[in-house]
């Protein structure tokens, strides 16, 4: 730092009891719009109760900016260095590499302003919870579009995958993903593992995929996918997999947020228009649009027989994709 030059005023925020000191709360994160460091905290404090029940009891990853979106990104498993005490988190295994990590484990929204203070920006939950890992209580439909498609294909395919959810009787609970895609969430029980719950996904992309061939592929291979295609993405759920939480922001420069909306808003919301600055008045109005889900859950027993009928017929299952190391 030159001479004469003192680094900005920190700023103390306070959230259900818990003092967290924020530095640097005018650094610019999201260039297009100006956006700073303690806009990033307002926005997550205006969201409270929806960002925490996303990350309730979640092992989760971090994807940190420490100099803003202008430089480098971190994708962190391991906890920050210096986390307060009674930040809680949960070790992990990663056979592969036969390591551990601590991960955050958000069980108060303190947590979640603490982890932007350490330049967290995005926030990626598995799709399990601390008590048993290894036991996913949540489905995850990735509509992710290719290269050539548009967001009108992605609807299309959302009310495609709306009735297939309704003819098995699951509640779908979706949201924007923030980019230029759609998620679907679905509460199971706990009662399979990772690949039976990655397994029973693929079932239902290729239910998906028969029922929209012009819009939707299951090719597991990026380079031998039709660019015109959505890929319905359900490796997504497998071990160590995540994407963005519900009400996460996401690493863009418009400062775009993965945000909860009604299936009846399909056809009318624009994701870009869902931002720090849009979805804190959204939610003061609607609430948590995915409070509920807990309340919704799905036996993925019919999903696992269509995956016995599918292979049956020789559609087989790729062999699950490599998490990355942990770091």
């Amino acid at each position: 730092m030159a001479a004469g030059k003192s680094a900005p005023p920190a700023i103390e925020v306070e959230v259900d009891g818990r003092v967290i000191r924020v530095s640097n709360p005018d650094r610019v994160y999201f260039g297009e719009s100006g956006a700073t460091k303690a806009d990033l905290v307002d926005y997550y404090l205006a969201v409270g109760p929806g960002i925490l029940n996303a990350l309730f009891e979640r092992p989760t990853m971090l994807h940190r900016f420490p100099k803003g979106l202008a430089g480098d990104k971190v994708h962190q498993k391991r906890i920050p260095r210096g986390a307060p005490p009674w930040v809680e988190t949960v070790q992990l295994h990663f056979p592969r590499w036969n390591r551990t990590a601590d991960e955050l484990c958000v069980t108060e929204l303190g947590a979640v302003i603490w982890a932007v203070q350490m330049s967290t920006v995005e926030f990626h939950p598995w799709n399990s919870r601390r008590e048993d890992p290894e036991s996913p209580d949540e489905w995850r439909i990735d509509l992710d579009p290719g290269p050539l498609s548009d967001y009108a294909q992605v609807r299309r395919v959302a009310h495609v995958a709306h009735e297939v959810l309704d003819e098995l009787g699951a509640v779908g609970y979706p949201k924007t993903s923030g980019g230029s895609g759609l998620h679907v969430y679905v509460r199971i029980r706990p009662d399979h593992g990772h690949k039976a719950v990655r397994r029973a996904a693929l079932a239902f992309a290729r239910e998906v995929e028969r029922r929209a061939a012009d819009d939707v592929t299951t090719t597991w291979w990026r380079k031998d996918r039709d660019p015109h295609k959505l890929f319905v993405d359900y490796n997504q759920n497998a071990r160590d997999h995540t994407i963005a939480a519900a009400y996460s922001v996401r690493g863009v420069p418009d400062a775009r947020v993965s945000t909860p909306i009604r299936w009846d808003e399909v056809d009318d919301v624009d994701p870009r228009d869902c931002t720090i600055f849009t979805v804190p008045d959204r939610f003061a109005e609607l609430g948590d649009l995915h409070a509920g889900i807990d309340g919704d859950v799905f036996d993925i027993t019919p999903l696992l027989e269509w995956a016995d009928r599918d292979e049956r017929a020789g559609q087989e299952t790729p062999d699950e994709p490599e998490a990355p190391q942990p770091g």
